[in-house]
Parts: C-alpha cells; structure tokens; sequence
C-alpha cells in the first residue's frame, strides 16, 4: 500500500523518480523499488518523500480525529 501512496504523491506533485532522488540522496531505483513495494522503506525516507511531494505524514485518532499527531507536534530523540 505504502508503494501506491508514494508514487502517487509524486505523480500528483508532478515530479519524477529523479527529481525526488536528487532531492532526498536516496537512489532512483531504490524509489522505484519502494513504489513497487519490493524493498522496505524507513519512516524517515517516507518523510523525506513526503516533504519533497509537499505532503504532511499525519496520524489521526479513529475515535477522536480531533487528535491528530505529526512530526510537526512530536519532539524525536535520536537513539
């Protein structure tokens, strides 16, 4: 699924795989094999994907969408 989302927003962003490995250093192939979901991709890469797409990574509450969690609100330690 994760696959479908990416090359959409791309293709609705009006990018190319290129544009966007140029943009984030992840290699062109290596976005083709995330769109076609034959390689596993990281949360940051879809996040670098996302802002690169103008696109915001939210996490809505099915009981209360009035919570919504982004990156925006969430303060991430490094481990």
């Amino acid at each position: 699924m994760i696959g479908k989302i990416l090359r959409t927003m791309r293709r609705e962003s009006g990018l190319t795989q290129k544009e966007i490995s140029d943009k984030t250093f992840i290699g062109r192939s290596t976005l083709s094999d995330y769109e076609r979901e034959k390689t596993d991709i990281s949360f940051e890469n879809i996040e670098k994907i996302a802002n690169v797409c103008n696109y915001k990574i939210l996490f809505v509450n099915k009981k209360n969408q009035a919570k919504i969690l982004s990156s925006d609100n969430i303060n991430r330690k490094e481990i």
